[in-house]
């Protein structure tokens, strides 16, 4: 479990927004929801506020490149806030939230995104059946993908790429002796969901049948599943298409091997252990799907402590 991080009794909690899951330094759950109007049957992950009830986890959040277009991420946040502090028994808290957006939209979105995160500083609803009362003292809005490895930062000698596969975008980025790279970010419409559907396609195709998506996500992370055998080399070999276009990708901006090294992350990170083709001593796979939110808590926290010596 990661120590809660405190600043002058508030609560850092860092959270990354993801297309398909919604990740803390603690937790991950789907990134989806169903409103209803009236007490739901089922509800073991029921957040109710502002007179509505919301089933978290449920239903699927399609890709939007704007976050604050529906309130879809906001309520998603007050989830992510409750399963937080609920691991630390805590339900009444002043919280400063550390968040995230692709590269190459943080300077176009972040007063947006903040402004949305903000827009009620005091905040009372119930999940899983307790009560919070939390206090909004501020938001920071961060990069995806160098946060995760920001408190690395030392050990990137020499020339090294940083790819970050989520659900929705691949972010890339250039780490040059400890620095990022300002103009060589770049962001991709070509994450996992891509290959979602690809797999999808192909099974319904080759076998025609429709095939649960719950077993190719075992596929995918696990590299098999319990089903028959031509359908599980079915979503191998479009898995492995996936990765070969993931590295065509990258190399489309610049990478090569010989030059450079090539540092993972996110939850398609499993797709390149898997089912990729790479020189093990030169690319880095990072396991931990919670690496963003953990970095997000750890650049807050200095931005903070900064704040607070100026």
């Amino acid at each position: 479990m990661e120590p809660v991080k405190d600043h002058q009794g508030m609560k850092i909690i860092g959270i990354d927004n993801g297309y398909g899951n919604i990740k803390t330094a603690n937790c991950c759950f789907p990134a989806g929801l169903t409103v209803h109007d009236a007490e739901p049957v089922f509800k073991d992950d029921l957040l109710v506020y502002d007179g509505r009830y919301y089933l978290i986890g449920t239903g699927h959040k399609e890709f939007k490149a704007d976050k604050t277009g529906d309130d879809d991420y906001y309520i998603l946040t007050l989830a992510a806030i409750a399963r937080e502090l609920n691991v630390y028994g805590l339900t009444d808290a002043t919280v400063y939230l550390a968040v995230g957006l692709p590269l190459t939209w943080v300077s176009r979105q972040r007063a947006d995104f903040k402004a949305y995160l903000m827009r009620n500083r005091e905040l009372a609803f119930t999940f899983r059946g307790k009560a919070y009362r939390v206090e909004i003292a501020g938001v920071d809005v961060f990069p995806q993908g160098f946060a995760a490895v920001a408190g690395q930062i030392r050990d990137f000698q020499g020339v090294n790429m940083l790819c970050d596969i989520g659900n929705g975008t691949m972010n890339i980025m250039f780490i040059n002796d400890r620095k990022p790279v300002v103009d060589r970010m770049f962001t991709e419409k070509y994450g996992t969901h891509q290959c979602m559907l690809a797999v999808r396609e192909n099974v319904m195709r080759t076998h025609h049948a429709t095939v649960d998506e719950s077993i190719i996500n075992r596929v995918l992370r696990f590299g098999t599943a319990d089903i028959r055998e031509d359908y599980l080399t079915t979503i191998r070999e479009t898995a492995a298409e996936y990765v070969g276009e993931i590295f065509r990708i990258l190399r489309e901006h610049e990478y090569n091997p010989a030059l450079m090294r090539l540092h993972v992350l996110g939850g398609g990170s499993c797709l390149v252990r898997n089912f990729g083709a790479y020189d093990a001593d030169r690319v880095t796979i990072y396991e931990d799907i919670c690496a963003t939110a953990k970095g997000y808590e750890f650049l807050c926290e200095q931005a903070l402590h900064r704040g607070t010596r100026e």
